[in-house]
C-alpha cells in the first residue's frame, strides 16, 4: 500500500531550486483546484514542464486526492508518461494523452490544466458553447478553441486533431468532456481556469433564470487581451498568485513539503 503523503521524504535537497519552485507551485495548484471544488476525485490532471527540460514533466501521483498532493509527492515523467524517478505511486499514462499532445505542440505551455467540473461539462454539451454574456466571458472568448468528443482520451491518433483545435489559444473546451487551459506558468494556467470556470458557472445560472440574455458586442471581445493587460497593470497572474498561496497556507498547509 502506498505511503501517506506525510510519510514521503522531501525531495527539496535532491532537485534544483528551479525544479523545487515548480513543484511547490504545481502542488499548490492541485490543492487550489480542490479548494475551489473543481476536482473530480482523482481523474483529472495538471502537468508542468520542467525548466529547460522539454521532455520531462511533473504530474500527480495517481490515487492521491488533490488536497493531499505535496511538492515531494509529484511524479517526474517523460513524454510517454513513464516514470523517470523512484516513486511509490503509479501514474495514469492514459490521462497524460491530452497533456503530452499540448506540451509537444506548444513550447510556451509550461502548464496544462484540465478539469471535469459540473458547470464546465454542462456548457461543453451546449451547441452554442461559451456565450458572450459576461465580462468574464470576453477574456475566454478572445482565446478559445473547441474540440469534439472522441471518447475517453486514450488514443494517440486523436492528438493531431486536439492540437489543431487548440491552435495558439489558451482555452480549449472539450465538447461533452470538460475544460482545459494552458499557461506560461502554473499561475497563468490556474488563473485562466478560474475565469473559464466562472464563465461557465455564470452562463448556467443566467440560462436558468429563463430571461432573454444580453450579448456583448464582438468589438469589445476583440480588445479583451489589451483590456486584461490594463486591468492587471501588466502583472497578469502574478498579481493574484501570492495571495492564493497565502490562502492555502491558512486553509491547506503542507503543499510545500
Amino acid at each position: 500500500m502506498p505511503p501517506l503523503p506525510s510519510e514521503i521524504p522531501s525531495r527539496r535537497e535532491t532537485c534544483s531550486p528551479e525544479e523545487w519552485a515548480l513543484r511547490v507551485d504545481l502542488a499548490a495548484a492541485y490543492r487550489l483546484v480542490a479548494m475551489f471544488g473543481w476536482d473530480d476525485l482523482v481523474f483529472t490532471h495538471i502537468s508542468a514542464r520542467l525548466p529547460d527540460r522539454h521532455d520531462e514533466f511533473l504530474i500527480n501521483p495517481y490515487g492521491l486526492m488533490f488536497d493531499e498532493i505535496t511538492a515531494s509527492s509529484l511524479v517526474k515523467i517523460d513524454m510517454h508518461g513513464n516514470k523517470l524517478e523512484d516513486s511509490p505511486f503509479p501514474v495514469n499514462p492514459a490521462g497524460f494523452t491530452i497533456h503530452s499532445a499540448v506540451h509537444a505542440a506548444r513550447p510556451d505551455a509550461q502548464c496544462v490544466l484540465h478539469t471535469h467540473t459540473l458547470n464546465g461539462v454542462a456548457v461543453s454539451a451546449q451547441q452554442g458553447g461559451v456565450l458572450p454574456i459576461s465580462q468574464h466571458s470576453i477574456f475566454v472568448l478572445s482565446s478559445l478553441g473547441y474540440h469534439d468528443y472522441e471518447g475517453v482520451a486514450l488514443r494517440d491518433e486523436e492528438k493531431p486533431r486536439l492540437v489543431h483545435d487548440l491552435g495558439s489559444n489558451n482555452y480549449l473546451m472539450l465538447r461533452n468532456h470538460g475544460l482545459l487551459t494552458v499557461g506560461r506558468s502554473v499561475a497563468d494556467a490556474f488563473q485562466a481556469m478560474y475565469f473559464f470556470e466562472a464563465v461557465c458557472s455564470i452562463q448556467i445560472r443566467a440560462q436558468a433564470g429563463g430571461g432573454e440574455l444580453i450579448r456583448i458586442d464582438p468589438a469589445i471581445i476583440a480588445t479583451a487581451q489589451e483590456q486584461a493587460r490594463q486591468a492587471t497593470r501588466g502583472q497578469g497572474s502574478s498579481l493574484a498568485w501570492p495571495g492564493l498561496l497565502r490562502r492555502l497556507d491558512r486553509r491547506m498547509p503542507g503543499y510545500d513539503h
